[in-house]
């Protein structure tokens, strides 16, 4: 990693996109270097020390804790409905014991979500990760699919499947908290060396996030012409969307990292700690 410059990731999916509208409309500076990618190639990428800053999975920091530090007051995250995280299914999900999941590989936090869920519900499917971006991925056999980001927003899901759950919905109704599907996140050795850096870094995504929830109009927009979808459904979209990372969304984040815990899908706890400017 050059000294010089910030290695930098940014999620390409659209939810992702009012965190970065400043930065994409000539806020970002010559050190700064961004790196497009979904969720699993951020993760792996900040994990081999790739990347200095990136969003990744909230479950891929879980399990990296150790080596990662969380970016104060940024997130993908929802309080209910999120509508871009479905469990599509041909059965109710009591009924899955025992019976094909696919989890998508594009995301940790999503797919340790399901198996929280099954496993509290006292449900043991049989998983398997798999590429899920369109109808054609899916297996012979399967019973039930997650599919995320972009792809769960654009791809004719219920013409497969009888049932669509979708999971912030269900852990909100479940818990009464907000669930936090990502986190922007530095790693620890590059924050020691480079304290500086990173908070001017952390500076830029505020104020990049400002401008965007600013110009919230173009932002829809945008999605609209990415994903070629009603421009009512990216505003609600938009809506239920959250980028900010409160006290309430820690106490989530360590509730969901607890759940994991206790049922075996964690190895050790987890509390969440921030980079402190």
């Amino acid at each position: 990693m050059n000294n010089d410059t910030l290695s930098m990731g940014r999620m390409d999916y659209i939810n992702a996109s009012p965190v970065y509208y400043g930065l994409n409309n000539g806020l970002a500076p010559s050190w700064i270097k961004m790196t497009d990618g979904p969720p699993a190639v951020l993760n792996r990428m900040i994990h081999q020390g790739e990347l200095a800053i990136s969003p990744i999975s909230s479950g891929f920091y879980g399990l990296h804790h150790r080596e990662l530090l969380v970016l104060p007051d940024l997130s993908i995250s929802c309080r209910g409905p999120v509508l871009s995280v479905n469990l599509m299914g041909n059965l109710p999900i009591e009924e899955l014991d025992n019976k094909k999941v696919v989890l998508t590989e594009d995301s940790a936090t999503s797919a340790l979500l399901v198996r929280l869920i099954f496993a509290e519900q006292g449900i043991a499917p049989r998983f398997s990760t798999h590429r899920m971006r369109t109808p054609g991925d899916i297996p012979e056999g399967t019973d039930a699919v997650l599919v995320i980001g972009d792809a769960a927003l654009t791809q004719p899901w219920d013409d497969h499947f009888k049932y669509r759950l979708d999971l912030g919905e269900l852990w909100h109704r479940t818990t009464g908290l907000p669930f936090v599907f990502a986190l922007w996140v530095v790693r620890r050795d590059y924050a020691r060396k480079y304290p500086e850096k990173v908070s001017r870094a952390l500076a830029l995504f505020h104020q990049s996030r400002r401008q965007g929830y600013d110009n919230i109009d173009t932002v829809i927009d945008r999605g609209v012409a990415k994903l070629k979808l009603s421009r009512a459904l990216i505003k609600e979209y938009y809506e239920v969307l959250h980028c900010n990372l409160d006290e309430e969304k820690i106490i989530a984040l360590e509730r969901y990292f607890e759940g994991l815990y206790n049922h075996g899908l964690f190895t050790d706890r987890v509390k969440v700690e921030l980079f402190q400017p």
